[in-house]
């Protein structure tokens, strides 16, 4: 009475209970776990914890911009030269803080104000690499005014 299900393109196939256990068993995986040489207790241990890749967030902070630009630049060339694993410099907004102030000391005469505003910038740099390379790294020059702070998050 009605053509074979097969003969109808994949879309418009109405699925049965058979369909669907031949469709769940032809996705299943099956992964062995290869057994790995024999080590002896205790050994390489140093190797381990020396080698361990650490998840490293760079945060620098600058009033000059031109100074945080060529810290940041020197990090990424030395992270680059070491063949790590570098996302950034992202750059956060920065943060302007503004003081208004009268001008006249005694505060007679015209209302006058001075403005005055400092302005804060900030970069991110995020490393994957063991932690004695980033000091290695982090050893460079760095210009006056400018503040890094390194966090190391064990992922």
């Amino acid at each position: 009475r009605f053509a074979s299900p097969s003969l109808f393109p994949r879309h418009l196939r109405i699925r049965t209970k058979s369909d669907c256990r031949v469709a769940r068993q032809r996705t299943t995986h099956t992964y062995t776990k290869m057994s790995a040489p024999y080590k002896a207790p205790g050994a390489g241990k140093e190797e381990a914890v020396e080698q361990r890749v650490h998840r490293i967030r760079i945060t620098l902070t600058s009033k000059n911009v031109a100074n945080l630009e060529k810290v940041c630049a020197d990090l990424i060339r030395g992270a680059k030269e070491k063949r790590l694993k570098v996302k950034g410099p992202v750059r956060m907004p920065t943060k302007t803080l503004k003081l208004t102030v009268r001008k006249s000391p005694c505060g007679e005469g015209t209302n006058t104000f001075d403005r005055f505003e400092l302005r804060i910038h900030k970069r991110l740099i995020d490393l994957h690499s063991p932690a004695d390379v980033v000091k290695q790294i982090t050893s460079i020059s760095i210009e006056p005014g400018v503040e890094v702070e390194v966090t190391i998050v064990d992922a």
